[in-house]
């Protein structure tokens, strides 16, 4: 029987929660799609690969003053991934940290300022870090303009998630595209593809993931 090191350093703890995304996100196969029912009481949101395999279930508390926004393997929520939650009480400048099921941080997200007011700009963060590690762009703004214009009137309405497909591309400080999120023709529901551009490790895939997934939550309220 061997007798434990007294001098040994103590083991660092994995990071388990984090290590079960990775596991839940291995081999997934883009593009992927992210959907939600557009009359849900409660904004929700899964996501599948290519080959129809349930990715992700997202669902966000409901009555808050504060963004929370949960994230499960699936939708009988047994399994929670991770929390995406706000720095501050609802407002424009707030950032968005996500956390896995032990609260340690994987990232976050938020807005660029002013420059958010008529075309969508985030920038998204390792932990811990304030020097921006990817900007994501409103690509043409008018077309999301045109889609929540048209949107919102009868029967028109209907037919205008098949007209304008607002998208959003994620890029590397030195411009190089990394991620883009674009929407898709369907009825009663939003429906978002989601395309890899270029090599990502791990952590960055993830928080880009995730930062895509806070974005669509946030840009569905202003239209």
């Amino acid at each position: 029987m061997d007798t434990p090191n007294p001098y040994a350093p103590p083991a660092i703890p994995g990071l388990q929660a984090i290590d079960d995304i990775s596991r839940q996100l291995q081999g997934i196969q883009y593009p992927l799609t992210l959907s939600f029912k557009i009359f849900a009481l409660a904004k929700q949101a899964t996501v599948t690969d290519a080959t129809g395999r349930t990715v992700l279930y997202t669902k966000q508390k409901m009555f808050k003053f504060r963004e929370h926004v949960e994230i499960w393997t699936n939708e009988s929520q047994a399994t929670r991934l991770a929390d995406i939650k706000a720095n501050k009480v609802i407002d424009w400048s707030a950032r968005y940290f996500s956390t896995d099921a032990h609260g340690g941080e994987i990232g976050s997200v938020g807005r660029r300022g002013w420059r958010s007011i008529w075309k969508a700009h985030y920038e998204t963060f390792n932990p811990g870090d304030d020097t921006p590690d990817f900007s994501i762009h409103e690509e043409n703004p008018w077309t999301k303009v045109l889609d929540s214009f048209f949107g919102e009137i009868p029967i028109v309405g209907i037919f205008t998630g098949y007209l304008f497909h607002p998208s959003y591309l994620a890029s590397r400080s030195d411009g190089s595209p990394a991620m883009r999120i674009t929407k898709q023709p369907a009825f009663w529901e939003g429906r978002f593809q989601i395309n890899k551009l270029g090599n990502l490790a791990p952590r960055e895939e993830l928080n880009l993931f995730l930062s895509f997934m806070m974005l669509i939550l946030l840009e569905r309220r202003r239209g």
